[in-house]
């Protein structure tokens, strides 16, 4: 297999190149309302903070720059935090509909609501890998903590749902079976007249 690609005739390159006819003009181009450079200006602040090293001051524009890349990702550490409420009432609607009668959509319904916020807690460092930060400047405790909050939420409303269908043993006579009956030694009784 050789390394170069096949280009196929009827397939179509649509990055643009600097050998382009219209590079000039698209590149200068401003970019579209609400859609922002993230990547690049992150990439940038990486490299300005690596020169910082061996350079004591940073410009103000750079700093501003450094300072915007910290709150986008604050704000998107904290929505990956709030996103499971959207999934808490629906699951809740869900095990309301489907009753308490022990049933294939029941099962699954329950399935989702104990194994998900167990998967989501056992991974949370991995989930929120991406936010941190190097320096540490970005604080991550509150958004975590909100995740576990409303992990443990979703994972209580399924252990409730599981309660009221009686597959959790809460009552005394869920354990009847491990009673020990003591054994009378000896039986005294009245004999019938």
């Amino acid at each position: 297999m050789s390394l170069n690609k096949k280009v196929k005739k009827w397939s179509i390159d649509l990055n643009l190149n600097e050998s382009d006819s219209g590079f000039d003009a698209l590149s200068n181009i401003p970019c579209p309302l609400g859609m922002k450079k993230v990547a690049t200006m992150e990439g940038q602040c990486q490299s300005l903070i690596k020169t910082a090293a061996f350079s004591t001051e940073l410009t103000p524009k750079e700093k501003e720059r450094a300072l915007t890349i910290l709150k986008k990702k604050r704000q998107m550490a904290m929505g990956l935090a709030t996103s499971i409420a959207k999934n808490i009432p629906m699951n809740a609607f869900m095990l309301y509909m489907a009753g308490k009668n022990l049933n294939m959509w029941t099962i699954s319904t329950l399935g989702m609501c104990i194994t998900t916020p167990l998967k989501s807690l056992m991974s949370i460092n991995s989930q929120f890998a991406r936010f941190e930060d190097s320096d540490g400047k970005v604080d991550l405790q509150m958004p975590k903590f909100i995740f576990v909050l409303l992990n443990v939420l979703w994972l209580s409303i399924g252990l409730y749902k599981m309660s009221t269908m009686r597959l959790l043993p809460t009552t005394s006579a869920d354990w009847s079976g491990r009673i020990v009956w003591k054994e009378m030694m000896e039986i005294s009784s009245i004999p019938p007249l």
